[in-house]
């Protein structure tokens, strides 16, 4: 069976509908679960991929955080066995940072339900092609990355220029949480709750409006999530 790595920083922030297309696919989740104390795995000789997920940490903390640093090994190794590669918030941070971009604070976080736009390119992109060029999406991140040299830019919010990239045929990073489940909105609503009262946030509103916006988010993520899929069985 077709395996993927998936580098888990806080039990809050699974895999989500990722993890429901790569099961439709028969595609085996082995988590890692680095907020537990389990060690990145050196190489992807016995995976097809990797997912690399979010958490509250921040690319900055490599010096603090050693797992962080062995991510980025792990990450500079799938992209140059040519593996598919996800990044998911932090991921896509990491992924950025593993490809030579800066990643820095932003202005000011962007936590809850904002619109995203696809660009030309993320129009025409392989996995976007066909879905909404304009969708409401779940966000969470005080950090944000350039576009890594090479990359293509699929997405944007009114907020942050850079939302999503494609890097050669397989590697994508979205600074969003197009993974986002009702769980997965309620549980960061309470981990985060501190947060939340800092950015003078209401959580209940975000759980409330993410009844609004998580049926098309995750029919949109299905799409997505079930072409990257592909991508896996291609690479087994």
């Amino acid at each position: 069976m077709t395996k993927v790595y998936a580098l888990q920083h806080i039990a809050t922030e699974p895999l989500g509908t990722i993890a429901e297309a790569l099961q439709a696919r028969d595609i085996s989740v082995e988590y890692v679960r680095v907020y537990a104390g389990e060690a990145v795995p050196s190489s992807l000789a016995d995976a097809a991929g990797l997912v690399v997920m979010g958490g509250p940490m921040g690319v900055s903390e490599q010096n603090e955080l050693a797992f962080l640093r062995d991510e980025l090994r792990l990450i500079e190794h799938a992209l140059g066995a040519e593996k598919p590669v996800l990044g998911v918030c932090l991921g896509s941070q990491l992924l950025a940072t593993a490809l030579g971009a800066m990643v820095r604070p932003a202005a000011r976080k962007e936590i809850g339900w904002r619109a995203i736009s696809l660009t030309e390119e993320g129009r025409q992109d392989p996995l976007f092609e066909t879905v909404a060029s304009g969708f409401t999406a779940y966000h969470w991140h005080g950090d944000v990355f350039d576009l890594p040299r090479g990359a293509i830019h699929l997405a944007s919010s009114a907020q942050t220029s850079h939302q999503a990239f494609r890097f050669g045929a397989n590697a994508y990073g979205l600074l969003f949480h197009l993974e986002a489940t009702p769980q997965i909105v309620s549980d960061m609503v309470t981990t985060f709750a501190g947060e939340l009262a800092e950015e003078r946030l209401d959580g209940g509103e975000i759980i409330r409006l993410g009844h609004e916006h998580l049926p098309g988010l995750q029919e949109i993520a299905s799409t997505i999530f079930a072409r990257w899929a592909a991508l896996l069985k291609q690479a087994d």
